[in-house]
Parts: structure tokens; sequence; C-alpha cells
């Protein structure tokens, strides 16, 4: 498999536009699934590692440093919440369960529409019946985790959304949107795994349902841009992944068959 796209190169750093589905390190129970960070160290040497977390299956940019001093500076910033992360999303709005929890109703007016901008403070911890799963902790035991959301468009049940996670937990953004019954589309692990996005549901009249597929066939998460201090220069950098093809099309179908409704009026 080839490298990812680079994104920004230099003598201290290096940013790919990571795929989805690609993992970043060996499966330790699957040697035979390919990963990025020996694709990058057989490009570039051992010495470049990565700075900060994504998902396997999620798609954009991925940080990495080429020197000691730039790995300690930049990991530094994600260690005190200084560097920046935007994401983007699409999620699946469901009706909210009775009766409504506090989660819920931070999140949403009363008519069940998610608010044009909310944050969401649940602490999370690993789930005790489901080994390697995470899930909201409600007691004493999980680890503070902060994440702001803003409404970009909605179409129906389906919100593009923009996530902003303050703290860098694991599997964060899907648990806390999870949560807030607003997860996101294919999570197979913290989503129901059962709602998928089909043309022939968005355009009257559609053909060739024997054969479609999905429009987005993958965890509809995207690392759309991280901001980091540089390590030589101190200015800000921001790092921006395009988006893929696949939620270009999507958003395009919805966009044009499912016209975007207006603000929540909150």
């Amino acid at each position: 498999m080839p490298l990812p796209p680079i994104l920004f190169e230099d003598e201290f750093l290096i940013a790919f536009a990571k795929p989805s589905e690609l993992l970043v390190v060996p499966d330790s129970k699957d040697r035979r699934r390919e990963s990025l960070m020996p694709l990058i160290h057989a490009r570039f040497g051992d010495s470049v590692v990565n700075v900060h977390r994504i998902d396997s299956e999620a798609s954009g940019v991925f940080l990495c440093a080429r020197t000691k001093p730039a790995q300690d500076f930049v990991s530094g910033q994600f260690q005190s919440k200084t560097a920046l992360k935007k994401f983007l999303t699409l999620v699946v709005v469901g009706p909210a369960d009775e009766p409504v929890n506090k989660l819920v109703a931070q999140t949403r007016t009363a008519g069940g529409v998610l608010f044009d901008a909310f944050s969401i403070d649940a602490a999370i911890g690993e789930d005790e019946t489901q080994k390697g799963r995470m899930r909201v902790i409600k007691k004493q035991g999980g680890k503070d985790s902060v994440t702001d959301f803003t409404v970009l468009e909605r179409f129906g049940r389906f919100n593009w959304v923009e996530a902003r996670p303050i703290t860098g937990r694991p599997y964060q953004l899907r648990v806390h949107l999870s949560a807030v019954q607003a997860p996101i589309l294919n999570d197979l692990i913290y989503g129901d795994g059962r709602t998928k996005l089909m043309l022939s549901d968005l355009k009257r009249g559609y053909k060739g349902r024997d054969a479609e597929k999905p429009l987005i066939d993958r965890l509809a998460l995207h690392a759309s841009e991280v901001t980091v201090r540089h390590p030589a220069t101190r200015e800000l950098l921001v790092i921006a992944a395009p988006l893929p093809n696949d939620l270009e099309i999507a958003l395009k179908n919805l966009r044009k068959f499912q016209p975007a409704r207006g603000r929540s009026g909150v």
C-alpha cells in the first residue's frame, strides 16, 4: 500500500491525510493487516513518531514528529490541551428515550432538535461488561472528558456536525455522541449499526434499489484540522485535510435531495 498524501512536511514535522480503516499501528491479533506507522518508518526512518491519536476507522489529519525535541514540544501541547483538533461528522439524531436523561436534555430543544452549539462534559471509562469498549461513567472512576459541538447543517435525522474535543480520551467523540442519542453514522460499536444513508431514501423515483450500496459505508468521522505551535518557529500551524470523496458525495446528495433545515432557534 502506498503512503497516504502528505499534507505538510519540513525537517521537524510531517502530516498525512490518513484514509479510513487504515490502522495506525499493527494489530497484535492480526499482523496481516497493514498499518500506517510501519509504512512511514519504511520511507522516513524509525525516528518518526506520532504525536496524537486518531481512530483507525476515521479519516483525516495524522501528525508526526521527525525529531525528539519536536515530539516533546508538540506532544506537550496535546497533553496540556493547547493543541486544537477539529472533526467533521455525520450523525444520526434519534428520538430521545423517555425519561430523557440529563445529557440528552442539555443538547436538545423541547422539540428534540440538537442545539446549534452545545458541549458534552461527561467522564469516560472502560465498560466493565465489554473489554476494550468505553462508556460514559456516572460514578467516580472515569476520566474527565469534554467536547464542544456545532451543528453545521441539518438534513432530517442526519446532522452534519463539527466536533472539537478539549480532552483526548480514546473514542471520546463516539462515546459522547452515542450518550446523547446522536451516534456517528455507521458506528458499529457505539451506534445501532442499522441506519444507512441510501440514495433511494433521498431521491424520489430512484431506480436500482436491488444493487444499491450506501453512500457512506464506513464510520462517518473525519479529522479535518489540527492546530499546533511549530516546534522551531513557535508560530501557529494549521494543518487541514480535505473531505474524502465519499463524504463529499454524501453531502452533495443530502443538500440536493434533503434540503438543510434552519437553525434550532435556540
